[in-house]
């Protein structure tokens, strides 16, 4: 086993936040070569799941299925947003040779992520019956074993991001997709039913791990520094602790949907839900392979932070809006021509959740720009108050109108209380209310204008393929117009007045 060298005090073992690189022009050239291929590799690999889902809602899987599922993929995620206690990030985030304390974050990520699954196996009979999956047991015990791979996979991808390396990403993703992607049908097509997901995310995983370590060669190594290990738990555990009421926030709907209305009606919410993702997916990860990075470097200057949040808030909810008016203004014609009309029941809750997914694209970047900035006390509140406030609000409203209930006591908490907290929080670390407004005003008159072209036009225009087309070509039209006049802000054409981050000495 490797052993980092021991740091001369502890203070030595928790080095001070990234700095902003040898120039503020090479940094945005850095950055903005990182956005596009991060943009590119997350719409090819949305679109070939788009294309996986609808092949296995139509021919191999149904409603029931996509239950057990949407259990697993949920408990998944909640673990996965926790399971190498936050000091991944460190990776990313500390200046200084990260190679010196990447051993010791391997070991403890891979001792938690380990430990953790462990756990889930022992509950997971107990955790399938309360979500109301009982046949959910071993899909979650194989599903889950994602957790450790990726506890191990953080050291090696926290390489890739924090130098931006997100073209060698791009291929590693593509690996992983075509590779899971083929195990996951041809298990379906062989009647092994939500089975056939939790294998094929396993192997993909063990792509993903083989790629990164080819990747990034010499980090994983094993090492153990009892002083760095204590500087990245005090940074890491925070984090952790916020990523998971985040995950939990996200999640906690299909856990209740599950656990009152059954698994059928779990499909049919995973489904909607799944379509509502779209435009997070393919805008919102793409951007958040950067953003935090991104926002660590530009954290010790306020002004060039501010602007750098805005223009990044503009750019993604100018991309969002459009898809999100489209796919809850046509919602059922989409998934009966997609999915087929025995999925008709997950269209009634898909205005609502694109709603939320727009919501969510905003607090995501809020939460990254927030991190970046040390308001981890802050984030931590945002995300128990949320969770506090929607678990009552969700097991009302699914009890007194199903899948849309669930969908609208979502948008109530997330729009009606968390957003207010999350401009507030945003206010205190720099990011005053006119940058977010210059943001988000053309978009949001631009998707107002939509949302009236898109109503008038759906009936005379029918549901047809061909109709569904022209009634988006104009809808695209009238939003374009709309937001023309954002054009040079979104382009990054900052005002005279806006502070450049000055070049500083490389400290490492």
């Amino acid at each position: 086993m490797d052993i980092a060298r021991a740091p001369d005090s502890e203070a030595d073992a928790a080095p001070a936040p990234a700095d902003a690189g040898p120039s503020a022009a090479a940094f945005g050239h850095q950055v903005r070569s990182a956005a596009r291929w991060s943009l590119i590799n997350t719409v090819v690999l949305r679109l070939g799941n788009f294309a996986t889902g609808i092949v296995l809602a139509r021919f191999a899987l149904g409603p029931a299925e996509w239950g057990v599922y949407g259990i697993a993929q949920t408990v998944l995620l909640v673990l996965l947003s926790a399971n190498e206690l936050g000091v991944g990030l460190a990776i990313v985030r500390w200046e200084g040779d990260a190679r010196r304390f990447a051993p010791t974050v391997l070991t403890l990520s891979t001792l938690s992520s380990g430990l953790l699954y462990v756990a889930l196996f022992a509950a997971a009979p107990a955790l399938g019956g309360l979500l109301g999956s009982p046949n959910a047991t071993e899909v979650l015990r194989v599903m889950c074993l994602c957790v450790v791979i990726d506890g191990v996979a953080q050291v090696p991808g926290g390489f890739l991001t924090r130098e931006f390396a997100q073209g060698k990403r791009m291929i590693i993703d593509a690996l992983n997709f075509v590779t899971g992607t083929a195990v996951t049908l041809l298990l379906a097509f062989e009647g092994w039913g939500a089975m056939s997901f939790a294998v094929g995310a396993v192997v993909g995983n063990v792509v993903t791990l083989i790629g990164c370590g080819l990747a990034a060669p010499g980090t994983l190594k094993y090492g153990w520094d009892p002083a760095q290990a204590r500087a990245l738990l005090r940074f890491g555990l925070p984090l952790a602790g916020a990523s998971m009421l985040a995950l939990a926030v996200v999640n906690v709907d299909t856990m209740v949907a599950g656990a009152t209305l059954g698994s059928v009606s779990l499909g049919f919410y995973v489904l909607a839900f799944n379509i509502s993702g779209w435009p997070v997916r393919i805008i919102s990860e793409a951007a958040r392979r950067v953003s935090f990075a991104g926002f660590s470097r530009l954290a010790e200057t306020p002004g060039a932070l501010a602007q750098g949040f805005s223009r990044a808030l503009g750019v993604l909810i100018t991309g969002t809006v459009p898809l999100c008016v489209l796919l809850a203004g046509l919602a059922e014609p989409v998934v009966r021509l997609v999915y087929g009309s025995q999925w008709s029941p997950a269209a009634a809750a898909l205005p609502w959740l694109m709603a939320l997914g727009l919501i969510r694209i905003g607090s995501e970047l809020a939460y990254d720009c927030l991190v970046a900035v040390g308001q981890r006390r802050s984030l931590f509140l945002v995300q128990g108050l949320w969770l506090v406030a929607l678990i009552p609000v969700l097991l009302v409203a699914a009890r007194l109108n199903g899948v849309v209930g669930v969908s609208q006591g979502h948008v109530l908490v997330a729009g009606g209380l968390v957003v207010p907290v999350f401009l507030v929080a945003l206010r205190r670390g720099g990011i005053g209310l006119g940058l977010i407004a210059r943001a988000c005003g053309w978009p949001f008159l631009g998707g107002a204008v939509m949302t009236v072209i898109v109503l008038g036009l759906r009936e005379p225009f029918g549901a047809g393929p061909l109709g569904l087309v022209t009634v988006s070509a104009v809808a695209l039209a009238g939003y374009a117009v709309c937001v023309w006049p954002s054009r040079g802000f979104l382009r990054g054409r900052p005002p005279a007045a806006v502070p450049v981050p000055p070049a500083r000495p490389d400290m490492r």
